[in-house]
């Protein structure tokens, strides 16, 4: 059942969806070769604390840690340690914080140093198709029409859509309805309602869609061992049209980018 969320509750959410965003910001400026994902993680679970919310991701289904952190060919919910990342690496940081009640979750893979053209590329698109499908979450439209906007989007240009992992409504529980799939056909599945907020977060591999599961219960990876690339925005539907609760802002000023792409979906 889909839970829409009052103006009140919304604007609650665009707090928690903040922490995260500027949890994402503070680590932009430490990703870098020689750094451990361990030493992230404890960064952000500080981060996150001093803010005055939870980590949102520690201890939920008895997760381990603060943050997903899934290197190359892992797609989501790899396990920080102590492994030093490198030159050339990508590395998508997934993270949660839960204040006043509510979740804010979304991710952004991050480039480590310089890395390789068609890696570049793969970056790219899948942070493209996250707003194909953000601008396809209007009210009318269904969960086909954003999947089936970021998979038209992203095998356009040869890349594997992930199919057993999905978007999926936020609000008081980090998961809730509906499952947003990042493909699907135009008019199909549920109907977006006014007041309903969603994390939309197309994963998608540079080669085959399909996936497999590291022993430790956690950890996907792309089946073909090729990089795998994790964008991923909360949303609302307010007065039928989709607004940003989250932002990459603060990953861009980090970083020195400059980019109107959510210009669109900012409340005025």
């Amino acid at each position: 059942m889909i839970i829409p969320k009052s103006s009140e509750e919304i604007e609650l959410m665009r707090e928690s969806a903040l922490i995260v965003s500027k949890t994402l910001g503070m680590l932009a400026g430490e990703v870098k070769p020689g750094i451990t994902t361990l030493a992230l993680d404890a960064l952000a679970e500080t981060f996150i604390r001093d803010h005055g919310a939870l980590p949102g991701f520690k201890g939920l289904y008895d997760f381990p840690n603060t943050l997903c952190m899934s290197p190359n060919a892992q797609v989501v919910h790899g396990i920080p340690n102590n492994k030093p990342l490198e030159e050339g690496d990508i590395i998508s940081i997934d993270c949660g914080a839960l204040k006043n009640g509510f979740y804010g979750d979304h991710a952004y893979t991050f480039a480590v140093g310089e890395i390789d053209p068609a890696t570049e590329k793969l970056l790219k698109i899948t942070k493209e198709s996250l707003y194909v499908g953000i601008d396809a979450f209007r009210k009318g439209n269904r969960t086909g029409d954003v999947g089936y906007a970021i998979q038209h989007y992203t095998e356009a240009h040869g890349y594997g859509v992930v199919r057993e992992l999905v978007g999926h409504g936020v609000g008081r529980k980090m998961h809730e309805d509906p499952e947003m799939p990042n493909y699907g056909r135009r008019g199909q599945g549920k109907q977006f309602v006014e007041g309903m907020v969603v994390a939309i977060e197309p994963m998608i591999n540079q080669g085959t869609h399909r996936i497999k599961q590291l022993k430790d219960g956690w950890t996907i990876l792309t089946a073909d061992g090729l990089p795998s690339a994790h964008f991923e925005h909360n949303v609302a539907l307010v007065n039928g049209q989709p607004q940003l609760l989250s932002t990459f802002k603060y990953i861009y000023d980090a970083l020195g980018i400059s980019s109107d792409e959510e210009k669109p979906f900012i409340s005025a």
